[in-house]
């Protein structure tokens, strides 16, 4: 087996020739057994789905047309939030039985859950706000508590686990400060391994030698849309910009709703000029994308294939989130026909997710039932 320094040199050559239009044509085998992000990295899976292309972006174009769909995608991934103090709202999910049917409590099915692992590595898949981080209004404030700090590092040191986020990645370490996770920002589009052994890991891998980034070319472009859109921002109150490295993020948890309209057509004016450049919507969020074949779905395949679980029948992953992002996530697990999604939410959501937790308290729950699990079947 190649050392970590010499295969850390070849995953450079082959980034830098990728990004050159010259993939290269070898690459070394991924080895099941090691579980790593070494070996194969940029090698058949990247011949497959990293030649990606731009799509087209109609879309983008049109001018105020497309304020009103945009203000109508706003609010419906924007639902009110249930909190235990407001008496007026009750758990949205319990007034429709045969949602709960469909999506149960990953805490009640637990059991369920693990006798489905049975015999497969489990491996585990995490957005950040929302799911390991309460949502809050200021989003420069979403920090873990300590508590799940420590259930997390004990996840980490028992499976291969991995933040999904489209934060960008020195944000989300920020946050969680744990050098045994992989970590996936900007929804995928800038992967990075652990820097830390880990328990569950053959070999000695203890550096981060993951650089993945199939958006760098589009750097350029996104700082001088932020910078556009900060000054655009400054006419919103409440309205903040966020640069998430590879996509750019609108928030608006604290502008009145009768100032999302305006919000939206602001954003629309900018996004119209850069057709390379497309639009979503997440949690009183609207996320700022290059128009690439890449998304929360991609990065969990390219994770699992680097981990050497390519087609395999013996990995069990788990992919727990809050938001319609997460989604691609969940569909990828549900086509493969192996795994988990897990949606945190405390109102009825069209969902791709098996499984459902009520907030971060319940995600914390269900972790930590996981790593008492494994402990014990040893």
């Amino acid at each position: 087996m190649k050392s970590s320094s010499q295969v850390s040199t070849n995953i450079v050559k082959l980034t830098e020739s990728f990004f050159h239009s010259t993939v290269s044509a070898a690459s070394s085998q991924v080895q099941k057994s090691s579980m790593a992000l070494f070996g194969g990295l940029l090698g058949q899976y990247q011949k497959r789905r990293l030649l990606f292309t731009v799509e087209e972006s109609n879309n983008n174009k049109g001018g105020n047309n497309k304020v009103n769909p945009w203000l109508e995608s706003m609010r419906a991934s924007s639902p009110t939030r249930i909190t235990p103090n407001n008496n007026n709202n009750q758990d949205d999910s319990n007034n429709n039985p045969s949602w709960i049917v469909g999506h149960p409590s990953a805490l009640k099915m637990f059991d369920e859950i693990i006798w489905n692992s049975k015999g497969k590595q489990v491996v585990v898949f995490l957005d950040y706000d929302g799911t390991l981080s309460p949502i809050v209004a200021d989003p420069e404030k979403a920090f873990m508590t300590k508590k799940m700090r420590a259930i997390l590092k004990d996840i980490a040191r028992l499976f291969p686990t991995a933040i999904v986020t489209g934060r960008c990645i020195d944000k989300v370490y920020d946050f969680v400060r744990l050098g045994e996770v992989y970590y996936a920002g900007s929804h995928g589009m800038d992967i990075k391994g652990p820097t830390k052994s880990r328990n569950h890991q053959k070999g000695n891998n203890n550096e981060a030698l993951v650089l993945f980034q199939p958006a760098s070319q589009f750097l350029p472009m996104i700082n001088e849309v932020y910078k556009i859109l900060v000054e655009k921002m400054k006419a919103i109150p409440g309205a903040k910009v966020e640069n998430n490295k590879f996509c750019l993020s609108v928030h608006f948890r604290c502008v009145e709703e009768k100032c999302w309209s305006a919000l939206a057509e602001q954003v629309n004016s900018v996004l119209k000029e850069y057709p390379k450049l497309k639009l979503t919507h997440g949690r009183k969020v609207i996320e700022i994308r290059p128009t690439i074949k890449w998304d929360k779905g991609k990065a969990i395949e390219f994770l699992l294939e680097s981990l050497g679980y390519a087609n395999s029948t013996s990995v069990f992953p788990i992919y727990i989130g809050d938001d319609r992002t997460d989604e691609d996530a969940f569909k990828v697990l549900r086509s493969k026909g192996q795994g988990i999604g897990i949606l945190v939410s405390q109102i009825q959501k069209e969902t791709k997710a098996i499984y459902t937790l009520h907030d971060p308290l319940e995600v914390g729950q269900f972790l930590r039932r996981l790593a008492d699990w494994k402990k014990n079947k040893f």
